[in-house]
C-alpha cells in the first residue's frame, strides 16, 4: 500500500451513523471511496460473516499464508501509537468521543 491513502473510521455506536443513513432505519454505514468516487456498502452485506464461516466449515476457507499480509496489517494499525487529528484524517473522526455502548459504568 505504499501508494494508497487509507483513512479509515471504525465505530459501533450508532449515533455515529449518518443522519442519512440513521433517516433510512439502517443500522450500519460501510463505504469505499476510489478515485473520488464513493461507493455505499451498507446493503447486501448482512450475512456475510455467516456465508464465510459456513464456506470455511465446508473446507473452502483460506488459509494462513493467504491471510497472511492481512493479519499483518491489523496486528500492525492495533500496535501502532494513533497520532490523532494530524494530517489527512477521516472526517467521521472528528466526532465526539462517547462512552463504549458495552462497557460497565467502571470501564468508563
Amino acid at each position: 500500500m505504499e501508494k494508497a491513502k487509507v483513512r479509515w473510521f471504525l465505530s459501533i455506536n450508532s449515533e455515529c451513523l449518518p443522519e442519512e443513513v440513521k433517516d433510512k432505519g439502517l443500522t450500519t454505514f460501510r463505504s469505499i471511496k476510489i478515485g473520488g468516487e464513493e461507493f455505499d456498502l451498507s446493503t447486501g452485506f448482512t450475512d456475510l460473516h455467516s456465508k464465510s464461516y459456513e464456506a470455511i466449515l465446508d473446507g473452502k476457507g483460506f488459509g494462513l499464508e493467504q491471510n497472511r499480509n492481512s493479519i499483518q496489517i491489523v496486528h500492525d494499525i492495533r500496535k501502532s501509537t494513533p497520532v490523532g487529528l494530524k494530517g489527512d484524517y477521516h472526517q467521521m473522526a472528528t466526532l465526539p468521543v462517547s462512552p463504549h455502548p458495552f462497557a460497565s459504568s467502571h470501564d468508563q
